[in-house]
């Protein structure tokens, strides 16, 4: 009998307001050690379907499906399981750091907190395991950098303090949300490389979330391609690259800038996405797809399971 996943959502919805469907009908599953890319555009669903699993969205937004990770219920957690699993179970890394730190506080002493919190082990014993982490992700001058600030650390140092936070208390999951966006390209790949290697080395899951197919290709396992709220492609990250199935992912490989193509126009995908208060009944695509049909718009396509595990989500694969 296969193991259950260590996370696996089923048709998890998310409601903001009482017409904001920012997340409709997603299924996903992780295994034990597997790192998902999670794929699209601005708007697309990505950073609250992370917040989702983590249960920080606002008391205003509404949730339906189910969500289990580790074997628990996360949506039926009462406050103080919650409080257990937040940072024990399931950490997060955010796209700006400088927002999730507190500024009144040193960067060593949010760490042991954290550590002191979870592991329920004594300040020294927490301040070391800080210590140990800042080194962890290689911050030169770890110590003296304990008890820095946050806004005495370059962008590139706070988010490997970032990580370092998330990582403190020995995670099973790692949900981390656009963290290298706000970065240089040269330190984004030096962040790339180093959560990839304390992926492997520490063996934890990760759901990566990013809008740039380049950084997918570099640390996940699987892609999952969102739009408007779905998933409408998953697969093995080779597999999806070189043979996308559904229109929206074929666009969004189209439109990566290459150097072979200098002097050419890239493949934009036409028109907007759609509004998320007045969603289509049909394909949410369907409006910007060079393939639509007239049956595109009878209904949101059922997710169809081709050769090597690919699921795709659209009626030319019906």
């Amino acid at each position: 009998m296969p193991a259950e996943p260590l996370v696996c959502v089923r048709d998890l919805s998310v409601v903001f307001g009482n017409s904001i469907h920012a997340v409709n009908g997603v299924d996903l599953d992780l295994a034990a050690g597997e790192v998902l890319g999670v794929l699209g555009e601005s708007g697309s669903g990505k950073s609250v379907t992370l917040r989702a699993l983590l249960r920080i969205l606002p008391a205003r937004a509404r949730m339906g499906g189910s969500i289990r990770v580790d074997g628990r219920d996360v949506l039926a957690m009462a406050e103080g399981e919650i409080e257990d699993y937040r940072g024990g179970v399931v950490s997060m890394i955010f796209q700006e750091p400088m927002l999730a730190f507190d500024p009144v506080f040193t960067i060593g002493d949010q760490i042991a907190e954290s550590v002191v919190r979870h592991r329920g082990v004594g300040r020294a014993a927490a301040r070391a395991r800080a210590l140990e982490m800042l080194e962890h992700v290689r911050i030169p001058n770890a110590r003296r950098r304990l008890d820095a600030y946050p806004h005495e650390m370059s962008g590139g140092m706070r988010q490997r303090a970032m990580i370092a936070l998330a990582l403190a208390c020995g995670p099973k999951l790692l949900l981390a949300d656009e963290p290298t966006t706000a970065l240089d390209a040269t330190v984004q790949i030096q962040i790339l490389l180093l959560l990839r290697e304390l992926q492997r080395e520490l063996g934890m899951s990760v759901i990566f979330v990013t809008h740039d197919v380049g950084v997918a290709c570099e640390v996940a396992d699987r892609i999952a391609v969102m739009y408007a709220g779905r998933i409408v492609e998953t697969g093995a990250v080779g597999d999806v690259m070189r043979t996308p199935r559904h229109p929206y992912t074929s666009g969004l490989l189209s439109s990566i800038v290459r150097g072979e193509l200098k002097g050419q126009r890239i493949e934009a995908i036409p028109g907007s996405p759609p509004d998320l208060a007045r969603l289509p009944p049909g394909c949410s695509f369907e409006p910007r797809c060079r393939h639509a049909r007239p049956d595109c718009r009878d209904g949101f396509p059922a997710a169809r399971t081709l050769d090597g595990g690919r699921v795709v989500r659209c009626v030319l694969e019906t």
